[in-house]
């Protein structure tokens, strides 16, 4: 999930929430929205590797 930030930068943020705090997980903080969504892709990848 990629959101806009105020400061013109894309963060991504994982699309469960941590249930302990009710919010969720920053993946990382990105100049442009197509390298967040490059991240995103690296990120699914792991987590099905295995």
């Amino acid at each position: 999930m990629i959101r806009r930030l105020k400061t013109g930068k894309y963060r991504l943020y994982s699309t469960k929430r941590n249930p302990r705090t009710g919010r969720r997980r920053n993946l990382g903080t990105f100049t442009s929205r197509e390298k967040a969504a490059k991240h995103e892709r690296e990120v699914q990848f792991f987590k099905h590797m295995g």
